[in-house]
């Protein structure tokens, strides 16, 4: 076994950490009798050799000797390397000629290049894989069907061969991924595609098991989206009906039960970041930190706004990040490990997991058809199966943060499994409720419910175990500007750990948040002015401010005095914010306040002229320290810093008009956006602004929150913007919905879109009568 591995000059490649000199021990451990050496053994390979899906030449000197290990049937675990291969050869290109095009000098070239060896290598030696479908283990027939259909050279013998296969098979899952196969099959061979696409439809409405029927179904979808019935909502229903009566099927294959781990990056396997995080506990998708630079709130794509909340849990857990970061290389091999055992985890007490991967092929089938999206989602959430209901709330997360529509019944639903006693279902409702900020009204009553009828519990705990327990709730309750998350609140600020988005939250609620301002001030005055200040210093800072809580001036002052070197342009941007504010109130503060109106930063220069306006209305001083940053040789950043600032003046920065005018012109979007906003609130000139607004509008989807604030005050000015407003209103496509993950502010921005948009409607109609 592995005859040649000593002869490959193993030091003279690379993988993801460097020489690939201890790949042959990988190689080895997958061989090997010992279990957990074969499961580490794996995770090394993808930790390195196949670190993130790339393919090194230390992958593709591996692929021989994996093949070897797939062929002989005295190697245990072959299921997990059929599906290594599977991913490494899997790639595609969009044929030669993409690989052509690329310059061998170009840094794409190289791994392009690898890809192509790579997927021919292993297409050379597909056909060991035909002999694995009638394989005793199945977990390796469970891996065998995507690895024929996506790598096998002869689809028209693989398509022959899974459909007679599935005439035998006796195991559940192998029976749904031998059809996941052939709908594979269709879709990268279109040849094939109408003799596949009848053979699904039969087999949707053949007397065969509901489960494959439903695979057929989802596949038919995914295969054909124009050939799903118009009464899918109602045989899905059905199946999945007859899936919770029947008895369970023979399968021994349950710990992929999600799918084959070989494509962790594929939504086909995971279906999306919430899926992973309802296993998982973790915060979703990364948020841009609009707080720490105002360059990062207008550059980045779609910024989340103010709460950077994933970099950091909690305000007395800032340094956790750090550790995590330097451990990131050491813990990569461990990975697919602990994946595994987080979705065998998922999978206990479950009958029938495997339905949330077929539902979520089937809903991404239906794409844009919402209003059958909901109605699948309804059904499953009255159903006496609590997995089904999880699974919903999962497909719901992916539904509502990219479509938009009436989830008024299905966020009450939700709400209502609030106080299922099943810990993981509780997980799902309150990670999707977190999310929703005023869509989450529905649920609010339930939410009240958990919090006050629970199980005793901190409430500010930070990290996985705040969203399985109490901590999540109040975040949704508390976004969704409900003050009976007030009291509760205050609690939490009691705790020795607090999460930051919970402060970040006390924006939603408005005045009657006020009450709060003394715990906040004595949480404030407790930090200690170290590196981490920022971290734990912005959430409460932020907070403050939303409820004007200017008793706090000293804390926030000893803040600004005492930064420390690391981020103090940040902490004295968020400090001043904070004044800001305040208002008159904070007059106190002024000489403070003046000393940085000369700072070498610009976000803390222009946050201290707003602050001077907004604390004693000097304005002449303001001014001169926001016309610096409005000249030729300023960055995008500096530029939109003294904009926002001057828009937050309003008309008593008319002088600075001509300034901002020269912006209208520059080549940075951004720049060209914050100039227009700016010079329509100091000037109310619509006749500069309007079209350089309505330009950013069609030129980049992220600034139209920003361009409808200002079209909703422009009134009838803004009249020219009509048709592009209706036009947003009658999108089911949320404007900010992406494909490679999600923020967790994404629906609340969007649904924030859509309040600006139909108040500027009404502004403009209100002046024409």
């Amino acid at each position: 076994m592995l005859t040649g591995i000593e002869e490959v000059d193993w030091a003279s490649l690379g993988h993801a950490y460097g020489p690939a000199d201890d790949v042959p021990e990988l190689l080895r451990g997958l061989a090997s009798d010992d279990p957990a050496e074969r499961e580490n053994a794996l995770d090394g390979m993808y930790g390195a050799v196949h670190h993130q899906g790339d393919v090194y030449d230390s992958t593709l000197a591996c692929i021989p000797f994996l093949l070897e290990l797939v062929a002989d049937p005295t190697v245990q675990d072959r299921g997990g390397i059929v599906e290594l291969l599977t991913s490494i050869g899997g790639i595609d290109l969009c044929g030669d000629e993409e690989l052509e095009e690329l310059d061998p000098d170009d840094e794409e070239f190289i791994p392009a290049a690898n890809y192509a060896m790579a997927a021919a290598a292993i297409a050379a030696g597909a056909d060991v894989f035909l002999a694995l479908v009638d394989d005793p283990d199945p977990e390796v027939r469970l891996a065998a069907p995507c690895a024929l259909a996506s790598l096998h050279c002869d689809p028209v013998r693989v398509l022959d061969l899974l459909r007679e296969r599935l005439t035998v098979e006796q195991d559940t899952e192998v029976r749904l991924a031998l059809v996941a196969a052939v709908g594979r099959i269709a879709l990268r061979h279109e040849s094939l595609r109408d003799e596949t696409v009848d053979w699904l439809g039969w087999l949707s409405r053949a007397a065969q098991a509901p489960g494959l029927r439903l695979a057929a179904l989802a596949q038919l979808g995914r295969v054909a989206p124009a050939e799903i019935p118009e009464d899918v909502v109602e045989r899905v229903t059905v199946l999945l009906d007859e899936v919770r009566a029947a008895p369970p099927g023979p399968s021994d294959a349950s710990a992929d039960a999600f799918g084959s781990l070989d494509s962790l990056g594929s939504l086909d396997s995971l279906g999306s970041l919430d899926s992973l995080n309802s296993v998982a506990g973790v915060v979703g998708a990364a948020d841009a930190d609009g707080v720490e630079g105002i360059g990062r709130i207008d550059g980045a794509d779609g910024a989340d706004g103010l709460d950077g909340t994933d970099g950091v849990d909690s305000i007395d857990g800032a340094a956790a990040g750090c550790t995590a970061a330097a451990s990131a290389a050491a813990s990569a091999s461990a990975l697919m490990g602990q994946v595994r055992e987080l979705f065998e985890e998922h999978s206990v007490g479950r009958p029938t997991p495997w339905t949330e991967e077929l539902l979520r092929t089937l809903h991404s089938a239906l794409d844009d058809r919402v209003d059958d999206r909901i109605a699948l989602i309804l059904a499953q959430l009255r159903s006496p199966d609590w997995g089904q209901r999880s699974d919903a709330i999962w497909l719901c997360g992916g539904l509502i943060r990219v479509w938009r529509g009436r989830y008024e019944e299905v966020v009450r639903l939700v709400g209502a499994q609030l106080s299922d006693p099943e810990p993981r279902l509780r997980e799902a409702a309150t990670s999707f409720l977190e999310r929703l900020f005023e869509l989450g009204g529905p649920a609010a009553d339930a939410l009240a419910t958990r919090l006050s009828t629970g199980s005793p519990g901190p409430l500010g705990l930070p990290g996985p175990g705040a969203r399985a327990g109490r901590g999540g709730a109040l975040l949704a309750l508390a976004r969704c500007g409900d003050a009976r998350a007030i009291p509760l609140l205050a609690r939490a600020l009691e705790e020795r750990e607090v999460r930051r988005e919970l402060l970040y939250a006390v924006d939603s609620l408005g005045p009657a948040a006020q009450p709060l301002a003394p715990v906040l001030r004595r949480r404030l005055g407790e930090v200690e002015l170290d590196d981490l200040l920022y971290d734990r210093a912005a959430p409460l800072l932020f907070a403050l401010g939303s409820v004007r809580g200017a008793q706090a001036l000293p804390e926030v002052l000893r803040v600004l005095r005492g930064a420390p070197v690391n981020r103090r342009e940040w902490v004295r941007e968020a400090c001043l914010r904070t004044l800001a504010a305040f208002g008159p109130a904070a007059r106190k503060a002024l000489p403070d306040v003046r000393r940085l109106l000369d700072s070498e930063s610009a976000a803390v220069s222009s946050m201290a002229a707003r602050a001077m306006w907004a604390l004693d209305g000097s304005l002449d001083e303001a001014l001169g320290a926001l016309d610096r940053w409005l000249r030729p040789g300023t960055s995008g950043g500096e530029w939109c810093a003294a904009a926002l600032a001057l828009g937050a003046i309003g008309p008593a920065a008319a002088r600075s008009a001509p300034a901002l005018r020269a912006g209208l012109g520059a080549r940075d979007l951004w720049v060209r956006v914050r100039s227009a906003a700016a010079l329509w609130r100091v000037a109310g000139d619509a006749t500069e602004t309007l079209p350089v607004l309505l330009a950013g509008w069609e030129e980049n989807r992220h600034t139209r929150v920003a361009v409808a604030e200002c079209l909703a005050e422009m009134g009838p000015a803004a009249s020219a913007a009509e048709p592009a407003i209706r036009a947003e209103l009658s999108r089911r496509r949320r404007h900010n919905a992406r494909e490679d993950g999600a923020g967790s502010h994404d629906v609340h921005d969007d649904e924030k879109l859509l309040t600006l948009c139909r108040a500027a409607l009404t502004q403009m109609e209100r002046r024409m009568y």
